[in-house]
């Protein structure tokens, strides 16, 4: 008896597992097959091609608005889904509408507000509030530091 081959999201899953895609960037391209398959009525993507990639995509930046990278995030798990695991061709893509949506500007806090914030944090808080603002580390990049990454002598991450 032959072996039954994975489902669909399955496949997707070792696919991206054979690549070494981090798991959140896993569960992001699952969430936006999920998304296009919901979209498009539950229908099996290989039943699916370009003029409903092109539907979906249009949607998601002329009805849910969404940013540019988010656009492009979305796409990039479609390419996936058709390239490596169905191993279809997406076609032409280019007739995409591009979301326009401008990136939100970042809140830049005064010393004086960054004081503010450090003093009323204390012990391991403390710790990571002084290394993602001194040091300029994401939230991830920080809580995934190990002592090993740490070198006092030199005063350096």
């Amino acid at each position: 008896m032959p072996a039954e081959k994975p489902r669909l999201l399955g496949q997707v899953k070792g696919r991206m597992r054979a690549r070494h895609l981090s798991p959140r960037t896993e569960r992001a391209y699952l969430g936006w097959i999920l998304r296009y398959i919901r979209y498009h009525g539950t229908r099996h993507p290989s039943e699916l091609g370009e003029v409903e990639i092109i539907a979906y995509l249009t949607y998601l930046a002329a009805e849910r608005r969404v940013s540019r990278s988010t656009q492009l995030q979305a796409l990039s798990a479609l390419v996936l889904l058709y390239r490596e695991v169905l191993v279809l061709p997406v076609g032409d893509l280019r007739r995409v509408l591009r979301s326009t949506s401008p990136t939100r500007l970042p809140a830049v806090l005064s010393r004086g507000e960054v004081k503010a914030v450090l003093g009323q944090l204390h012990g391991t808080q403390r710790l990571i509030g002084l290394l993602l603002y001194g040091a300029g580390l994401r939230l991830l990049e920080c809580l995934s530091l190990r002592v090993k990454d740490l070198d006092f002598a030199r005063g350096e991450i």
